[in-house]
């Protein structure tokens, strides 16, 4: 009989890394069960609750539940689930834990849950990553500038030690340990935070049984693979390879317990799929205008500023050393003014929805669906417009985002600095043929990295596309306030990649009862 894990998963975020594991399918049955899921932050655990109470209900029915399909189109508000399923719900409480990591209260609520997971199922498997703003190479440049800010002090340095407190105590049969690549160069006292995490992890077993082999998850001739690591930086992953239409490089430690491992060496998947990108992933996705941020904010309002915009870029541009840029503004005016109106909000589904046998597309749509959510504009200033517009077009006449040097002197924002260098990176347009760039939790500030690459739309990305490109599913609704619901898909780890690299442990793994 195929063995079942139990998956215990800490700094869940709204659960990219577990849905990874969770849908993994192997000739029919399902491998890894979450057990428990912990989350701090209110808005992120309330997305992960949900969708385990979902998860529960489709094992129960085999469906999605319709109360859920209406709220997720927006037809009603939210249900209360107890009602829809009170066991699929009552389940869902006991695995998606709001509980702060680190704390008496949570450990001993976790070492509940672990005697739980041993004794249900085959064994267990360990997911998760500590916070990552204290290696991170931008938090810890804005932590510098934190009057009296002491790094040995920084309890976000410290917390993976509780991730080890966990693993010691539950002795999965492997592990998943993800990060930023910061946490490579990271320093506390001296000393690399990398090199400490790996003393520790290194140090489990002694005096038990098993120790863990610790490997880095490698390509090799298209196979991803499990394999020793020669230097730190071997631990990167670049989620492109595996199909991931977003260049998001992550630190990926793997453990296998060592009564496991018979197969270790001979565990791989195929990965030899064309790098996506950020057209194969949000192109189906309905046109939308941004809103206007200041005063009145109209179809016909955002119009007029677009078109003055395109008209004043094609005047720049005529004398310019670009007439290429001077044809495509000009060609902009014509078409924005014969064009039909655009919303700022759309949830009617693309065409052929859920009917490709792409590999990407099949993840990400969902048959079941009756609506598009989450797929509506923020607002941005007027003045910003033409520079999202010139931002789009220069990308798709060059193949890179435009550098500040590059706008034209009437776009240069009133900053001091523009010209300096510490703002060259100010406007970055995501660029329809390539990967995009990484979706980061900055995406729920101004939008500015994250420009839709259609100049027709002069816009940032919605929420529902920046959850494509991490992968997450069209039916993946993500709670709390739009802002909320950025942070929440930026801090994720992507969904497409976690169960790849659940199926690659799943190889590995010589499980013997």
């Amino acid at each position: 009989m195929a063995a079942t894990f139990g998956i215990c998963d800490l700094f869940a975020g709204p659960g990219g890394l577990g849905e990874g594991f969770a849908s993994l399918m192997d000739d029919g049955h399902k491998p890894f069960r979450i057990g428990i899921s912990v989350e701090k932050e209110a808005s992120a655990h309330r997305t992960l609750r949900l969708r385990a109470f979902l998860r529960n209900y489709q094992m129960r029915h085999g469906r999605l539940p319709s109360e859920y399909i209406n709220f997720h189109a927006g037809l009603i508000s939210e249900p209360d689930w107890s009602v829809v399923d009170s066991a699929a719900w009552h389940l869902a409480n006991e695995d998606a834990r709001a509980l702060e990591l680190g704390t008496q209260a949570t450990s001993v609520a976790i070492d509940e849950a672990i005697e739980k997971l041993q004794g249900t199922y085959d064994d267990t498997i360990l997911i998760g990553g500590p916070p990552c703003q204290a290696y991170s190479l931008v938090g810890r440049a804005r932590s510098r500038g934190k009057l009296g800010y002491v790094p040995e002090d920084d309890e976000r340095h410290y917390l993976f030690r509780e991730y080890i407190r966990v693993l010691d105590k539950l002795r999965p049969a492997a592990f998943v340990m993800e990060n930023v690549k910061g946490i490579l160069s990271s320093t506390v006292e001296s000393r690399l935070v990398f090199e400490m995490l790996m003393e520790d992890l290194a140090s489990l077993g002694t005096g038990q049984a098993h120790h863990y082999e610790l490997r880095a998850v490698r390509i090799e001739d298209g196979e991803a693979c499990l394999r020793e690591a020669q230097q730190p930086s071997d631990f990167i992953v670049r989620s492109e390879q595996f199909g991931v239409p977003q260049r998001r490089h992550r630190v990926i430690i793997v453990g296998i317990r060592s009564d496991c491992t018979a197969r270790l060496s001979q565990a791989r998947i195929d990965v030899s799929g064309s790098t996506r990108s950020v057209v194969d992933a949000i192109g189906n996705l309905p046109s939308l205008r941004s809103g206007l941020s200041r005063g009145r904010d109209r179809a016909d309002d955002w119009e007029k500023t677009v078109v003055d915009s395109a008209r004043t870029l094609a005047l720049i541009c005529r004398d310019s050393e670009h007439p290429a840029l001077e044809r495509v503004f000009s060609a902009l005016v014509r078409n924005l003014e014969t064009g039909p109106l655009r919303k700022r909000i759309s949830t009617a589904l693309p065409d052929n929805y859920g009917t490709t046998d792409d590999d990407l597309m099949c993840w990400l749509e969902r048959p079941e669906l009756r609506a598009l959510a989450q797929h509506e504009t923020r607002g941005h200033m007027a003045s910003d417009l033409g520079r999202y517009m010139f931002a789009a077009v220069f990308g798709e006449l060059h193949g890179y985002s435009p550098k500040a040097a590059d706008f034209p002197l009437a776009l240069s924002p009133d900053h001091r600095n523009w010209h300096s260098g510490v703002f060259n990176d100010r406007f970055r347009v995501q660029l329809a043929k390539q990967a995009s760039t990484t979706i980061t939790s900055h995406i729920s500030k101004d939008g500015h990295y994250f420009i839709h690459p259609d100049p027709m739309q002069c816009r940032s990305l919605t929420v529902r596309e920046a959850a494509r490109l991490q992968t997450f599913p069209d039916d993946y609704l993500f709670l709390g306030n739009r802002t909320q619901q950025y942070v929440q898909v930026g801090n994720a780890v992507p969904p497409f990649l976690a169960r790849q690299i659940a199926k690659l442990i799943l190889n590995a793994l010589d499980w013997d009862e």
